[in-house]
């Protein structure tokens, strides 16, 4: 007591006032303003509560980010517009939020000119749909081959490929935001880091537990348990909230009608056929390439004729690695809003089991095929269903299409040798 009335005599005479720590039971309520590429600084927001009282304050800082916090319940986040920028007008300057769940929940204002809805064609939105669809599927694809090209490889079933993905987009964030390195060049540092993730699983895990020949059922299990470790681990060194990239927050879209599209997702599309076309050209044109796919056809044969296989598979462990994290990062920016999950990975490993086992267990070619569907299905299914609702599409055709063609689309329906 003595303390803290020393501590407000002080603060009283240097003309400041103790700091307050929140209490235990409050939520936070933040979100960062942008104005396109802009960073919208020095703007000053109060939460107000049903009553219209102010229950607290902030003003964003130099990188657009404000967060109040505030007791669970139901409350107006109000932008004062008169301590707006000049030259810069807020959608709606008032925008509720409901944290009486006791969760953090972010808050996006729009700034710019007020579009007017307009009636939207069948032909249009289905448009629309299969460009997202396209594009959702590549994405897929990126994280994908390199789960079929471990199976293919090893015959691993590897149900900790999700948690690969989102440690890249983990490792992408906090070189980005904690770092200060711009996102492109920090994706470009965690697809390095992700290729040494990777390596390190083959040559602290999964060899040791060949080489002792491990069961692949056994080998299943406990990859379900590295899973697990991994998404806890993220999830207590990392946040349980969605936390934003510092680049790339509002994208002004492109083109026009159902053509329209975000530089972001434009980027995404362009870098997943590109990186796509390059693990193609691998399979195809180089040795490592040729031998990758004689140990996925024959392991015993391939190594009878001289191919290294520790080596081959080494080298798919750091090829899954490295496009596991940049599927995580275009994951990410392009269908979560430039935020980043702690289950994220999770959220696409069902996605991508449908993709490559649709395409054909083992076959890269089957699992770029089978996730371009998946993810086509997925996003055209939102003009029927629900959002919420829209990986059933792709489900169900999973279903249909292995109940006539068990081996998959580009499958074999058993291997000689």
């Amino acid at each position: 007591m003595l303390l803290l009335l020393a501590a407000s005599i002080l603060c009283g005479l240097f003309g400041a006032s103790p700091a307050v720590a929140a209490p235990e039971d409050s939520v936070r309520v933040f979100g960062v303003l942008r104005n396109g590429a802009e960073k919208v600084e020095g703007v000053e927001l109060e939460a107000k509560d049903a009553s219209g009282t102010v229950v607290g304050t902030a003003t964003s800082s130099p990188t657009g980010a404000w967060s109040i916090n505030v007791p669970p319940g139901q409350y107006t986040i109000v932008i004062d517009t008169d301590s707006l920028p000049d030259g810069v007008e807020v959608q709606k300057s008032q925008l509720p939020v409901d944290v009486s769940g006791g969760t953090a929940r972010p808050v996006i204002f729009s700034f710019g000119d007020v579009r007017t809805g307009t009636e939207v064609s069948p032909v249009a939105e289905l448009t629309r749909l299969t460009i997202d669809g396209i594009r959702f599927g590549l994405i897929i694809a990126i994280t994908g081959v390199g789960l079929s090209l471990i199976f293919g490889t090893t015959g691993l079933t590897n149900f900790a490929h999700g948690e690969l993905v989102t440690l890249g987009a983990v490792i992408a964030w906090v070189i980005n935001v904690k770092l200060g390195v711009q996102l492109i060049p920090a994706t470009i540092l965690a697809v390095i880091v992700g290729v040494g993730i990777g390596i390190l699983n083959e040559l602290g895990l999964w060899r040791p537990l060949r080489r002792r020949r491990t069961g692949l059922i056994a080998m299943l299990v406990v990859s379900i348990g590295l899973s697990l470790v991994l998404r806890y681990l993220i999830l207590i060194f990392f946040s349980d909230r969605a936390e934003p990239f510092d680049d790339y927050q509002a994208q002004t879209q492109i083109g026009s009608g159902p053509f329209a599209i975000t530089p972001v997702n434009l980027a995404c599309i362009v870098i997943s056929i590109v990186v796509l076309l390059g693990v193609a050209l691998l399979l195809q044109r180089t040795r490592i390439g040729k031998a990758m796919r004689a140990v996925a056809d024959n392991k015993d044969l391939a190594e009878s004729s001289g191919i290294d296989v520790d080596r081959v598979i080494l080298f798919v462990w750091a090829l899954a690695g490295g496009l596991a994290t940049l599927g995580g990062v275009m994951f990410a920016l392009s269908e979560l809003g430039g935020r980043v999950q702690w289950e994220m990975g999770f959220k696409l490993l069902l996605l991508m089991f449908a993709g490559i086992t649709l395409g054909g267990l083992g076959t890269a070619y089957g699992a770029l095929l089978g996730c371009l569907i998946v993810g086509l299905l997925v996003q055209l299914s939102t003009y029927i269903l629900s959002p919420d609702l829209k990986y059933i599409g792709g489900l169900l055709i999973l279903i249909i299409i292995l109940t006539i063609r068990p081996q998959g689309i580009l499958g074999s329906r058993a291997r000689i040798g």
